[in-house]
């Protein structure tokens, strides 16, 4: 029997980027949006608060774009400072490029393991299923979702007791199954 398992998103992920007032490295997006219009070119930017001094940054999300390519409902969702709209484009490969910022996703998840009944059989089969983009260490969710050191499942990868069609070492953000044999 399959059991699901799933990394669920808690919050916004930090925005890893130098702020230019006090050095640090770390910024906190609220979703909230600014959004300008000069005629009928619109610039539109995620706002992010660095987390040492507070000052905002600007990612910017739409540049000098003409306003009839704009999808209604996205500028109504910048106007409403949607926060799933601030996840969706925090995870937007062109939006991290084009502002040069990476994403630190150390505290912003947890992992649903739907009890601990199936724990206790002799192979235990899991499907994880990622409920965002997470770049996550395998061993590491496999270790918090059965109870083991990580070191314990890196001894049973290496003894084949636990088994995957993909690499469990690295860090992966899409869906994945794998079974352990105890």
């Amino acid at each position: 029997m399959l059991n699901n398992w799933f990394v669920i998103p808690t919050c916004l992920p930090l925005v890893i980027r130098r702020c230019h007032t006090c050095a640090s490295e770390s910024f906190r997006a609220n979703g909230k949006f600014r959004v300008n219009a000069n005629h009928k070119l619109l610039d539109a930017w995620l706002l992010a608060l660095c987390t040492s001094c507070g000052e905002t940054t600007k990612l910017t999300i739409l540049e000098r774009t003409h306003v009839r390519s704009v999808r209604p409902e996205l500028l109504d969702r910048m106007h409403d400072n949607d926060p799933g709209l601030a996840a969706e484009l925090l995870q937007d490969p062109a939006v991290r490029r084009r502002n040069h910022i990476a994403l630190d996703w150390d505290d912003a998840w947890r992992l649903d393991t739907g009890g601990t009944d199936h724990l206790d059989r002799e192979v235990i089969d899991i499907a994880v299923r990622f409920g965002a983009q997470i770049p996550v260490r395998p061993a590491r969710l496999i270790a918090e979702g059965c109870g083991l050191s990580r070191a314990g499942v890196e001894r049973l990868i290496k003894e084949g007791k636990l088994v995957s069609a993909v690499r469990l070492s690295g860090r992966l953000s899409g869906d994945f199954t794998f079974t352990l044999k105890r």
